[in-house]
């Protein structure tokens, strides 16, 4: 079981594509806007922005961490463990990926359940309308990483010898995105404010 040859040791060659890259770098700036704007409103609301903060439970962002985290790391093994021609083992982490991904869905939607209960919604305050926004554009990064990474994982498994490394490692790159922009996203929502 072989994948067809890409030359990635070519400088010019990004992994995952000069392409992927691109997009990589237009959403990150997007969060970054975003997240500007979220701390220059807070500092104007201060209180505001304290007192929403302290609504949110911090060990869910705190967990989601750890699952984002961790699929990264499985995420890494999966296209060194292609890269090395070791297909089945490849297939294996990628799966990992893909269950740590869906329970980060699985939290965060508990976490959004217990939010609508207590009537913290998008229109509770300003905090919350960024919280909402921030979060749920973030999830669907997070949807179209796992779908991607799912297409990725059927290929490999169904003829691995069509499979070419740049698309599996485009589709690490945009989940090491997913996983970047959460890092900016937990300490400036759960716990800066």
């Amino acid at each position: 079981m072989e994948t067809v040859p890409i030359d990635s040791k070519n400088v010019y060659y990004p992994p995952g594509g000069i392409l992927m890259w691109i997009i990589i770098f237009l959403e990150l700036f997007t969060f970054g806007m975003a997240l500007v704007a979220m701390v220059y409103y807070g500092s104007l609301e201060r209180e505001l922005f304290h007192e929403s903060r302290l609504l949110l439970n911090a060990s869910y962002g705190a967990v989601n961490t750890v699952f984002l985290l961790s699929s990264g790391f499985f995420m890494a093994k999966s296209v060194m463990a292609l890269k090395a021609k070791k297909v089945d083992k490849s297939i294996r982490f990628l799966y990992f990926t893909i269950f740590l991904g869906v329970c980060f869905l699985v939290l965060k939607g508990i976490e959004y359940s217990t939010k609508i209960d207590a009537g913290l919604d998008m229109n509770y305050n300003l905090f919350f309308t960024f919280y909402w926004a921030l979060t749920i554009f973030h999830v669907v990064h997070v949807i179209v990483g796992i779908l991607i990474l799912g297409i990725s994982g059927f290929n490999l498994k169904r003829n691995p010898a069509k499979v070419e490394l740049i698309d599996v490692e485009a589709g690490a790159a945009f989940w090491h995105m997913c996983d970047l922009i959460w890092l900016l996203l937990f300490p400036i929502i759960y716990l800066i404010f």
